[in-house]
């Protein structure tokens, strides 16, 4: 069973996971600071290359499966053009005026 963006306990984390099934390039980086950051399996990524070559030029579409830590951490599945379907985790930082300042994803 997935949970659907508007059932997710974090309104931030909510839209970006709206944003990213909507593939809605500016939803996505409007919810983010401008200094954000974020880790791929571990490694420090360039924001914008991997946005560009895992989500929004690659058909990327997330289906959550679960939630923690009042919704910044989540499990779900993820699947791309590129890469297919796999299990992934991932975890928000969420500024106090509510933008991502950093996330990390990576194999679940």
């Amino acid at each position: 069973m997935t949970i659907a963006p508007g059932q997710l306990s974090d309104p931030t984390v909510a839209r970006l996971v709206a944003a990213i099934n909507a593939n809605d390039r500016a939803a996505f980086t409007g919810l983010l600071t401008p200094d954000a950051t974020m880790s791929d399996d571990g490694s420090e990524r360039n924001l914008q290359e991997w946005i560009d070559r895992e989500i929004f030029d690659a058909g990327g579409h997330m289906e959550v499966e679960t939630e923690s830590d009042g919704g910044r951490a989540l499990v779900a599945g993820f699947r791309n053009d590129t890469w297919g379907e796999m299990r992934t985790a991932w975890r928000f930082t969420i500024t106090d005026d509510g933008l991502i300042s950093h996330f990390a994803t990576g194999q679940a």
